[in-house]
């Protein structure tokens, strides 16, 4: 039998289970599970509810902010607000004290309390064959309908924008994960640098969201995470039905993260991503979008435009267009 590489399913794969099996029909649930989606949209009296379920399997040290963190963004993405929070904790044997438990619900009750959500239930216990902490979040905003954005939403001419840059996450994951073999060639400063990515530019993207929604139309928003700016891109063309192209010199990579993936050898457009929000803007629009998502102080650059279906998915280096890369493994995935 062939063993799954760790990361995500492959997106044929993963489709065919999510159309075969969907459970019980329901009219409210208004956006259910799809490739591309990054939440569920369900139907009630007044405002939609948006739910999100995501894990953290890294980033043991900040685990409970990141976990908060990754699942906004999702939320944010639909163009819904946070607002209530459930989490899963599942703690190693042998390795967990009281310390250690007390510092996790301190991080996800203050990342809560800066987004203004409450924490309304959960489930904690030591599991056996875990060799570090794992937190399952659960998370569920609410959104207008005249505000709900989809990932199936892009057009055919659209603008493609990129906020901060690439992989805000992965620079951090990378110096808190492999700190003692990247003392081995950088300096103590560097590295504490490159922790701090989780706060300065910050994974959060709620505000990038919020600032590109009021600022002009927006036909679809997309967290790229696991697998990087690639995987993303290809997600939210697989969600829309439509082709893109991208253009390499365009797209903003931080100088640290460059260095970080050069070391390992890892291509940042496949390095976990949270932190840059992608948006598929009216061109009548984006101008207004990037120059309202700067003047709150996120960098946000044009990196391409989206294409009838048919014209696939493309990148453009160095006045040469080639197949853009659809990483079904997130690069960092090989180092651990």
């Amino acid at each position: 039998m062939k063993t799954l590489p760790v990361g995500k399913l492959k997106m044929e794969q993963l489709s065919s289970l999510l159309k075969r099996y969907g459970g019980a029909p329901d009219p409210s649930v208004i956006i259910g599970p799809e490739v591309g989606e990054d939440a569920a949209v369900i139907e009630t009296t007044g405002e939609l509810l948006v739910v999100k379920t995501d894990p953290i399997t890294f980033a043991t040290d900040r685990i409970g902010e990141y976990t908060i963190n990754i699942n906004a963004n999702d939320i944010a993405c639909m163009g819904g607000r946070p607002r209530w929070f459930l989490a899963t904790v599942l703690l190693p044997e042998g390795k967990t004290d009281e310390a250690l438990v007390e510092e996790i619900f301190s991080q996800l009750s203050g990342a809560c309390r800066r987004l203004g959500m409450a924490i309304c239930g959960g489930h904690t216990e030591v599991t056996y064959g875990l060799d570090r902490p794992v937190v399952v979040g659960q998370m569920i905003g609410t959104v207008s309908s005249d505000r709900l954005v989809r990932s199936s939403g892009a057009r055919v001419g659209d603008h493609l924008l990129l906020t901060k840059g690439i992989a805000v996450e992965a620079t951090s994951l990378l110096a808190r994960e492999k700190e003692a073999q990247l003392l081995e060639a950088f300096d103590r400063g560097f590295i504490e640098r490159c922790k701090a990515f989780l706060d300065d530019p910050g994974i959060s993207i709620l505000r990038d969201a919020e600032i590109a929604l009021d600022a002009g139309t927006v036909h679809a928003m997309h967290d790229p995470t696991e697998g990087g700016l690639g995987t993303g891109l290809h997600e939210l063309a697989r969600a829309s039905g439509k082709g893109i192209e991208v253009w390499a010199e365009a797209i903003p990579v931080f100088p640290e993260t460059e260095a970080l993936c050069s070391f390992f050898g890892l291509d940042p457009l496949g390095v976990i991503a949270s932190g840059a929000l992608l948006i598929a803007a009216e061109p009548s629009s984006s101008g207004r979008v990037i120059d309202s998502l700067r003047s709150g102080g996120i960098a946000c650059t044009r990196i391409g435009v989206v294409k009838e279906e048919a014209e696939g998915l493309t990148i453009l280096r160095d006045s040469e267009r080639l197949p853009l890369p659809c990483f079904e493994q997130d690069e960092i995935s090989r180092l651990f």
